[in-house]
C-alpha cells in the first residue's frame, strides 16, 4: 500500500453551516483519536512514513552531527538566596538539564535530576522557586509531555520532600511567604466542579500551607471571574505587599492589585487596583527601596518604567523613571543598590531590533549612565540580582554561534566576566549573520536575520534555503544557538529568520498590526520574506523550504496554501490548522483574543479568510509537506496535522512520491520540554526530508 501510494482515507460529506457560510469538514473524523478508523490511518501513516525515511541516505549522519551539536550543553543564570545560588545545566550525554545548588561551604549537590527520577526521559522539570531564605524549594513535574505540573516542596538541606504532590497546577508561580511556612499559587478547580469540555480553565488563587493538604487550601482570588484566565502571584521580599495579576488566556492586557499583608490576614488580603480594564500589559514588583516598579507597555507600545508608592498604586500616580525608547523594546530590569556602590543603579534590558542590550540609569532619577558590554549580537535572559540587595548581577547569553553561557556583570566596575560556559565541548562551524529588511505587501518594513557559511551575502549562486518564522502572540524571533541551523549551514545552505508582525520585536503595536483582522499580514510579511531571498540571490523557489511550528505551523499552513509557488517544501511541527473549530481542541480557548473566535460572525469571517485546512484545492501542486505531531500536546491536539495531512494527500495523491505529504508522530511528548535525544532524531528528520526536496547533500 505505501509503495502504491497514501493509505485510504474516507471523505465524509459532512457540511455545516455557521453564520451563513457552509463550511465542508471531509475529516472530521479523525478529530477522534481514539477510534478504530483513525488508529488504523495512523498505523498506515506510520508505515509510509518509515518505508519514506529509510530512502533518504543523510538521515544518520545528520542525526549523528546534531547529537554532537546538542553536546554543547546548556548552563543557566543562578538565583540567589544568600550565599546558596541554585542553577540548571545540562552536559553532553544528558537527556535533561538538572538543578544544582551550591554554597562555598558544601560546594555543588544535585537537587533534581529528571532522568533520575524517570530513566525514560519523559519527565520534565517544570518550574521551580526556592523560598526567602533557600531552605525549600517548590518543584513542577510533568510526565509524558502533559504539562500538568504535579507540584512538590522540598527540603533543600535533606533533599526530601516535605509536601505535595499538589496537581492540576499547570502554568502556576509560587509566592513564598518570608520564613518558607506559606505560599500563594494558582490551580485549576477539580473537574467534577467545572462544565464538561472546561476542566483545562477555571484557575484560582490559594493559600497554601507548607505540609498541610491542599484540600485545606484557602482560595484567596478568582471566584467569578474569566474562565480562561491565568494568574500571577508575588510577594515583596519583605513579605509585606502581595501582587496578583489576572489576564484572560493570552490576550494582551491584564488587570493587577496589590494587598498591604501587614493589614488584614494572609487569607484574606484587601486587594487595591493597580490596573483594572484597561487595554495594556503591566507587570509590578516592589523594591528595596519601597517604591512600587511598574513595568507597563500603558500609553508606550515598546515599554516604559514607572513608579509609584504602593499604597498609591492607581495611575495618576505613576511617574515615568525610564521613558519609552522609539526603537527598542523594554524587556526587564534589576535594581543594584547594594553598600559597596556611591549611588544605586538600574539596570534595564531591551532588544533593538531583535538583538539585546542592557543600558545603566541612576535608580532615584533615570537618568542614563552607560551601558552594560554584552559578548556579541545576541539574545539575554533575564536579569538575576541578589534578593537582598547587592552590586552584581547574572544572566545568560546567546547567539547563532555560540551556546548558552552565563555572564556576570559587577556595577562597581562596569565590567562583564563570563560566570559559567555551557559545559561541552564543540567544533562549531563559522556562521555569519545578517540582518537584512524589506517591504512587505502593504510597504511596511519588516526585518530578517540570514545565516550562511562564509560571507554575509549571496554570493551568485542559490543554496538551498530554509525560512523561519513565528509571527504571534507578542513572541520575538532573536538569535540563539541551536544545532538545527547550524548543521543545515554547515553543509552549505541559507537560513533565514524573519521578524513577522504579531511577534514582539517592535513593540505592542508590532504584535497587534499581526493579530485578529490583521493576521494576513503575518503572512504577507512571510511571503516578502521569501521573495526576497530569492531576489537578493541567496536561492531560488526550487531551493527554498520553510518551516515552523505550533503558531508558526499555523503560518507554514497558511503559506503552502496561499503560494504553493512559491515553496519547495515545508515542516509544519504542531500547528494550528483547523481554525473553524480550534477553540474545541486543547487551550484553544485561551487564544481567542489572538485569532478571534468562530462564535462571532465577523471573526469567523477572519479565520475563514486563511484557515489552511478549508484553503486546500484538489489539482494543486503544493510543496512536499512532512507534519510532526505530539501525543502528548495538550496545548494544539494533533488532529489539525492529521486533518491537514488527509486534505493534502487526497489533493495531491499524484504526485506521489515527488512531492511527499508526510505525518511523523511520537508518544510520551508534548509541546514543550523532551529529551536531547528526542530533540536530535526529530531534527535529524526534519533536516534530511527538507534536503532531498531542495538539494542539499553533504
Amino acid at each position: 500500500m505505501t509503495s502504491a501510494g497514501y493509505p485510504p482515507a474516507r471523505r465524509e460529506q459532512c457540511a455545516e453551516e455557521v453564520h451563513g457560510h457552509l463550511i465542508a469538514d471531509p475529516y472530521r473524523w479523525l478529530e477522534d483519536a481514539g477510534s478504530e478508523e483513525t488508529k488504523a490511518w495512523l498505523a498506515a501513516q506510520d508505515a509510509l512514513l518509515t518505508e519514506y525515511m529509510a530512502s533518504l541516505g543523510d538521515r544518520e549522519a545528520l542525526a549523528a552531527r546534531v547529537t554532537e551539536l546538542l553536546g554543547a550543553g546548556f548552563v543557566g543564570a543562578p538565583t540567589w538566596r544568600g550565599e546558596r545560588s541554585f542553577y540548571s545545566r545540562r552536559a553532553a550525554g544528558q537527556e535533561h538539564a538538572v538543578l544544582y545548588t551550591a554554597t562555598p561551604a558544601e560546594g555543588e549537590r544535585v537537587l533534581i535530576d529528571p532522568v533520575a527520577i524517570d530513566k525514560a526521559g519523559t519527565t520534565t522539570l517544570d518550574a521551580w522557586q526556592p523560598d526567602h531564605d533557600g531552605r525549600l524549594l517548590a518543584y513542577q513535574l510533568s510526565q509524558g509531555g502533559d504539562e500538568e505540573s504535579l507540584l512538590r516542596v522540598m527540603d533543600v538541606v535533606t533533599g526530601e520532600d516535605v509536601d505535595g504532590p499538589i496537581d492540576r497546577c499547570r502554568y502556576t508561580e509560587v509566592a513564598w511567604l518570608p520564613g518558607g511556612k506559606a505560599f500563594y499559587y494558582s490551580r485549576r478547580l477539580p473537574p467534577d466542579e467545572v462544565p464538561d469540555g472546561e476542566a483545562q480553565y477555571h484557575r484560582r488563587v490559594y493559600l497554601h500551607q507548607v505540609g498541610s493538604p491542599a484540600r485545606d487550601d484557602v482560595m484567596v482570588f478568582g471566584a467569578g471571574m474569566d474562565k480562561t484566565n491565568y494568574y500571577s502571584v508575588s510577594v515583596s521580599r519583605d513579605g509585606r505587599w502581595l501582587i496578583i495579576g489576572a489576564a484572560a488566556g493570552t490576550a494582551p492586557r491584564n488587570d493587577l492589585w496589590i494587598a498591604d499583608l501587614t493589614a488584614t490576614p494572609e487569607s484574606a488580603p484587601d486587594l487595591h487596583v493597580v490596573q483594572q480594564g484597561v487595554d495594556a500589559q503591566t507587570g509590578a514588583r516592589v523594591g528595596r527601596d519601597g517604591r512600587l516598579y511598574l513595568w507597563t507597555d500603558r500609553d508606550a507600545p515598546r515599554g516604559r518604567l514607572a513608579v509609584t508608592d504602593p499604597a498609591a498604586p492607581g495611575y495618576g500616580h505613576w511617574q515615568d523613571l525610564v521613558p519609552q525608547d522609539p526603537e527598542a523594546v523594554l524587556a526587564g530590569f534589576a535594581i543594584l543598590d547594594g553598600p559597596e556602590l556611591g549611588r544605586p543603579v538600574l539596570l534595564a534590558s531591551w532588544t533593538r531590533h531583535a538583538l539585546a542590550e542592557i543600558s545603566v540609569h541612576d535608580l532615584a532619577t533615570g537618568e542614563r549612565a552607560g551601558a552594560v558590554p554584552l559578548p556579541g549580537l545576541g539574545t539575554i535572559g533575564g536579569l538575576s540580582e541578589r534578593p537582598e540587595g547587592g552590586h552584581e548581577v547574572w544572566f545568560g547569553y546567546t547567539d547563532n554561534s555560540t551556546p548558552p553561557l552565563v555572564v556576570r556583570y559587577d556595577a562597581r566596575s562596569g565590567e562583564t566576566q563570563t560566570w559559567e560556559r555551557s559545559p561541552g565541548h564543540v567544533a562549531i562551524p563559522e556562521v555569519t549573520t545578517r540582518q537584512v529588511s524589506y517591504a512587505s505587501r502593504d510597504g511596511t518594513r519588516v526585518r530578517m536575520l540570514v545565516m550562511a557559511a562564509g560571507e554575509p551575502a549571496p554570493d551568485g549562486t542559490p543554496r538551498p534555503a530554509i525560512l523561519y518564522g513565528y509571527g504571534g502572540f507578542g513572541i520575538s524571533m532573536q538569535p540563539g544557538y541551536a544545532a538545527s541551523i547550524l548543521a543545515w549551514v554547515e553543509r552549505g545552505g541559507v537560513y533565514a529568520i524573519a521578524s513577522l508582525r504579531g511577534g514582539g520585536e517592535e513593540g505592542e503595536e508590532w504584535r497587534r498590526a499581526g493579530q485578529r483582522a490583521r493576521k494576513q499580514n503575518v503572512f504577507d510579511d512571510f511571503h516578502a520574506a521569501a521573495e526576497k531571498l530569492i531576489a537578493d540571490g541567496w536561492t531560488t523557489r526550487e531551493q527554498l523550504a520553510i518551516s515552523g511550528g505550533s503558531n508558526g505551523g499555523l503560518l507554514v499552513g497558511a503559506a503552502i496554501t496561499q503560494r504553493p509557488d512559491l515553496y519547495a517544501a515545508a515542516v509544519c511541527s504542531a500547528p494550528l490548522l483547523d481554525m473553524v473549530r480550534y477553540e474545541r481542541f486543547g487551550l484553544g480557548e485561551t487564544w481567542n483574543d489572538e485569532y478571534g473566535t468562530a462564535a462571532d460572525p465577523e471573526q469567523l469571517g477572519w479565520l475563514l479568510s486563511y484557515s489552511p485546512y478549508h484553503h486546500v484545492r484538489e489539482g494543486t501542486d503544493y510543496p512536499a509537506v512532512l507534519f510532526t505531531v505530539f501525543d502528548g500536546d495538550t496545548r494544539v491536539d494533533p488532529m489539525h496535522a492529521r486533518k491537514m495531512c488527509a486534505a493534502l494527500q487526497h489533493a495531491t495523491s499524484a504526485r506521489w512520491p515527488q512531492r511527499p505529504i508526510v505525518l511523523r508522530r511520537e508518544s510520551d511528548v508534548g509541546h514543550g520540554a523532551r529529551a536531547v535525544s528526542r530533540t536530535a532524531s526529530l531534527t535529524a528528520d526534519m533536516l534530511a526530508f527538507l534536503s532531498r526536496q531542495v538539494g542539499l547533500s553533504r
